[in-house]
């Protein structure tokens, strides 16, 4: 599987030890940037995980923020694109199976390294519930839009 990857100067940090950890994993990651801790603007980062989601670039994408929230706001902009920012296990595993996000968003200043990289396993772990018709009702209305 192919993830992509990016960050802005606050995620940072959190992005290279989530990037490493999956590639010891066996994933191929595809980074789109920050490439240091100097101060950078998250929409561009947001916009180039969603955009090498949806062109098949990447099979899914994970994008990390101070808060998690800016950076999902600049990924969803991209058509196709379902972000999601998780806090834990629990948001994690309702963001696939409900929502099937493609995009993992992750705030640096909210969650600890252990605590995403449980969440990020659960994630990937996790399918869409396909068997729901309200969910595909509802994802299908999401790309819609």
């Amino acid at each position: 599987m192919k993830i992509a990857i990016g960050a802005d100067h606050g995620g940072f940090d959190l992005k290279e030890s989530l990037a490493q950890s999956l590639r010891l994993q066996g994933y191929v990651v595809v980074d789109c940037g920050t490439f240091s801790d100097r101060s950078v603007d998250y929409p561009e980062y947001g916009v180039a995980v969603g955009e090498s989601v949806a062109n098949g670039e990447a099979d899914t994408g994970i994008a990390v923020c101070g808060s998690g929230i800016g950076i999902a706001m600049a990924a969803n902009k991209v058509r196709g694109i379902r972000a999601a920012t998780i806090h834990d296990v629990t948001t994690a595993r309702l963001a696939r199976a409900h929502n099937n996000a493609n995009v993992a968003c992750f705030g640096a200043r909210i969650i600890g390294f252990e605590t995403a990289l449980d969440a990020l396993k659960a994630w990937l772990e996790t399918s869409f519930d396909v068997t729901s018709e309200r969910h595909l009702r509802r994802v299908a209305q999401l790309d819609g839009l």
